[in-house]
């Protein structure tokens, strides 16, 4: 459905409410918000717990239900965004927790959206403040008789479309108790939050109690209509209205909205005054002018679902309520104390007799409203049931903090544990330090939402959040809205830099922390070292490999020089690609080629490379293990050393110096050769000894692929969701 249909039903409704002499104001008020680009960039560029969608044009209820519930989860310390229904984006999946879609008729946008979000394990919530979901609510208001049959078939056809939405959603919030016994039949969960006064509100109403004074010796009747729709309902009470004007002389009527005068009013138009619609802003200074606040109700299913708003902002005043014995106004009012009920004419004279007659008992109602109100109806004192329901729908989320995109192995074990946990059902992200401008990752089918830490406002709330390297520990200490922190600890970074360089003391203070933090590593040799050195206890999972990625291929031998693998960062001491370079010029380059892969530093000049791979994307670093025979690697410190197992897995063979990172399963002659570090002939004679020993080659083989196999990322999925959980 295209927008400007949406726009044509969506005014159709704005002329149903308020009529046609303001329909042009809002109108205007709609384009100049499109206009305004200021709510939407700050949707798109905040990482937050809530979006609301706005898909109301009026303006009066999306206060409510959109910015008094935004205030709300602030002040509960929840963060959100709002954006109008029309500039949704598939994008803002990724960068909040939970969305909640107000009166939002479905569109393919919004379609696609939900089906997103319950991709990416986030909560979808439909709000609603009337029974605006199906035509069978509606055709009591008498007004949508007096349209044109193609405008209430475009709106009915809204309708339709608002209930199309609601029944994607997971659940839904609404305002009272009638309107969610409904929505039940269409969604399974729904929670009442109802409406509530802003600090705003409530800051005007009670500058209105000192500034506004009631004229003496009158009695001033107020009916605030806000919409032509509450003709009828102001009927229900216009006999009774018409025969106190006859009967008191004092008694004054103050209507506001877009309310007719009727007829048999006219005799005592001078006693009465009519304010036409007007800013939210000054209705406070309205009700205030008045002595008693008139909220009739016709008695019928859509009524009985309406929010008791009238009373609120009437009390906030101080002004007492005689209203209709319905819906909300009957759940919410204590008769004779905070508010006045009335189920027919006789009983609408009588209380109104008795307020006019009893200016003492006004003021003691008026004043229990407001005692009540100030504390049950207002954002700050009702805002934590609100967020923690909230708080209770949300999928649990796991954030990862890496320091860049760039490939690597770590940052290849890092996308699979996001994998891992996100089909076991956790909100997952990733925030990236570095400046790539991907905003999502894939891994294995799966893609990862990825935040921009350098462009993007970080106000969300994190379930558990696990730094990946000693520059990402720093976010455990400038942001505070973390309710669990790990550190994934891969390597002993302390010496992942020479000596003399300051970062080497960053990187040790990481595992001193003062801060609450669970360390995880997928190293043994990590575990030992941590509780060792300092004392820090460990989670640990073992390190995995696809092996569908990384297949065999049995390496033919003759006819073509032998192909030697040298893997590594040349930009990286530890990484000692130096020295795998240094065996090379040993070997007969008649009888070898030599390929490079490197994901950081470039080749040397004093390199013998006869080709050279950078930052190969990952899901391709198998094809050139393929390609080549037997992987030359020198690494001083590894974590978990990824580059020999992913060769054996592809049916290659390994000839490394060993460290601390490969000797978990790597084994001298069993499934590798092991030369020791500047012993660079022993290196040069195992690449000998395998090129020319076709018995070792077959055992190292076979023992190769049983190594790879053992650590196959399907045998230790369920441990890796365990580790994040513990």
């Amino acid at each position: 459905m295209g927008e400007l249909r949406i726009l044509l039903e969506k005014s159709i409704e704005t002329i149903k409410t308020d009529g046609p002499g303001v329909w042009m104001q809002k109108a205007k008020k709609y384009a100049a918000l499109r206009e305004d680009r200021k709510t939407r960039e700050n949707a798109d560029r905040t990482f937050a717990d809530v979006l609301f969608i706005n898909g109301c044009l009026l303006p009066h209820p999306p206060r409510y239900r959109v910015t008094h519930q935004r205030e709300q989860l602030l002040a509960a310390d929840l963060s959100s965004n709002e954006v109008n229904f029309a500039d949704l984006t598939l994008d803002l999946v990724r960068l909040y927790r939970v969305f909640i879609f107000f009166r939002c008729p479905y569109t393919d946008t919004i379609g696609q959206f939900i089906q997103a979000a319950r991709e990416e394990h986030k909560t979808v919530l439909y709000d609603v403040d009337d029974l605006v979901i199906d035509a069978a609510y509606t055709k009591s208001i008498a007004y949508l008789d007096t349209l044109p049959k193609e405008e209430q078939e475009a709106y009915y056809e809204g309708l339709l479309r608002n209930r199309c939405t609601l029944e994607l959603c997971d659940g839904a919030i609404t305002t009272t108790e009638r309107l969610a016994e409904e929505l039940k039949k269409y969604v399974p969960y729904v929670y009442i939050n109802r409406n509530t006064a802003s600090e705003e509100m409530l800051y005007l109403s009670e500058k209105a109690q000192e500034t506004e004074k009631r004229a003496e010796g009158k009695v001033r009747l107020g009916y605030f209509s806000g919409s032509i729709t509450h003709n009828d309902d102001f009927d229900l009470i216009l006999p009774v209205v018409s025969k106190l004007m006859a009967c008191y002389p004092n008694l004054e009527l103050l209507l506001a909205g877009e309310l007719d005068l009727p007829e048999n009013l006219q005799a005592w138009k001078d006693r009465i005054e009519y304010i036409p619609f007007g800013d939210w802003r000054k209705l406070p200074g309205m009700i205030a002018r008045a002595d008693i606040n008139l909220a009739p109700l016709t008695d019928n299913l859509f009524n009985e679902a309406k929010s008791e708003n009238k009373w609120v902002e009437a009390a906030l005043v101080k002004v007492p309520t005689i209203a209709s014995r319905v819906g909300a106004f009957a759940h919410s009012i204590t008769h004779g104390s905070n508010g006045m009920l009335c189920a027919s004419p006789q009983e609408w004279e009588e209380a109104l007799r008795l307020l006019i007659e009893n200016e003492e008992l006004r003021t003691q109602i008026g004043n229990n409203a407001y005692t009540y109100c100030r504390k049950h109806r207002t954002t700050i004192y009702t805002a934590v049931p609100f967020a923690n329901e909230i708080r209770r729908l949300m999928h649990p989320n796991l954030v990862f903090i890496v320091p860049v995109l760039q490939i690597s192995g770590g940052l290849a074990v890092i996308l699979k544990h996001c994998t891992v946990l996100k089909k076991a059902g956790y909100d997952v992200a990733i925030i990236n330090q570095g400046f790539e401008k991907k905003t999502y990752i894939e891994k294995d089918g799966v893609n990862i939402g990825v935040i921009n830490f350098n462009h993007t406002s970080i106000a969300v709330s994190i379930d558990r959040a696990v730094a990946t390297l000693w520059t990402t520990y720093r976010f455990f200490e400038i942001y505070a809205k973390i309710a669990r922190r790990y550190y994934l600890v891969q390597g002993y970074e302390t010496d992942f830099s020479p000596v003399g360089n300051g970062s080497r003391i960053a990187a040790n203070r990481t595992y001193c922390s003062t801060i609450p933090v669970q360390y995880l590593t997928v190293s043994k040799w990590c575990c030992q070292w941590l509780k060792q050195q300092y004392g820090q206890s460990a989670g640990y999972v073992q390190n995995g490999l696809d092996t569908r990625q990384f297949y065999p291929v049995k390496r033919d031998w003759s006819g073509r020089k032998i192909r030697i693998l040298v893997e590594g960062s040349s930009a990286d001491f530890y990484k000692n690609v130096d020295e795998s370079f240094r065996i090379v010029n040993l070997l007969d380059l008649e009888v070898y080629e030599i390929w490079f892969l490197s994901y950081q530093g470039e080749p040397k000049k004093e390199y013998h490379v006869d080709r050279f791979f950078h930052k190969v994307p990952y899901e391709e670093v198998a094809d050139v293990y393929r390609s080549c025979d037997i992987l030359l690697k020198s690494s001083l410190l590894e974590s978990f050393s990824y580059p020999p197992l992913e060769m054996m897995a592809t049916g290659g063979y390994v000839v490394a110096a060993p460290n601390e990172g490969n000797v978990e399963y790597l084994a001298d002659g069993v499934n590798c050769l092991f030369y020791t570090h500047a012993d660079l002939k022993t290196a040069s004679d195992a690449i000998a000894r395998i090129s020319n020993d076709a018995p070792l080659r077959e055992r190292l083989y076979e023992n190769g692929l049983r190594t790879a196999a053992e650590r196959e990322w399907g045998r230790i999925v369920g441990e890796i969701v365990r580790m994040y959980e513990m």
